[in-house]
């Protein structure tokens, strides 16, 4: 049974910075494709960044040169900096895989950009 838990969400200020983490069990983490998405209040959700099992990164346009995405296979987790944060970054944001044909979430962590 695979299992992502995020932490690291709250309330920052703008122009703050937090750091996500999602640590995933049941998975073969080393050799799984791991991706953050997040969903905006009365939003669709979105992906914000994804890291192949190599540690290839791939960001959406609005956080380019924010956000980090890192992963440490020793500790199956999957990480999320988010630096210069904005007001639009709130959302819930939610981590994701897919193992073995079938797509995981996490129960998300919410995140709010507010002074």
């Amino acid at each position: 049974q695979v299992q992502l838990g995020e932490s690291g969400g709250g309330l920052v200020q703008p122009g703050g910075s937090l750091r996500l983490s999602c640590a995933a069990s049941g998975t073969i983490f080393s050799a799984s494709a791991m991706a953050w998405y997040r969903q905006p209040p009365g939003k669709q959700r979105e992906l914000v960044a994804d890291i192949t099992s190599e540690g290839t990164t791939n960001y959406v346009d609005s956080v380019k040169g924010r956000f980090i995405i890192s992963r440490d296979n020793a500790k199956s987790t999957v990480y999320l900096q988010m630096n210069s944060l904005k007001p639009e970054d709130t959302a819930v944001y939610y981590c994701y895989t897919i193992y073995k044909w079938r797509s995981y979430w996490g129960q998300g962590t919410q995140v709010t950009v507010s002074s």
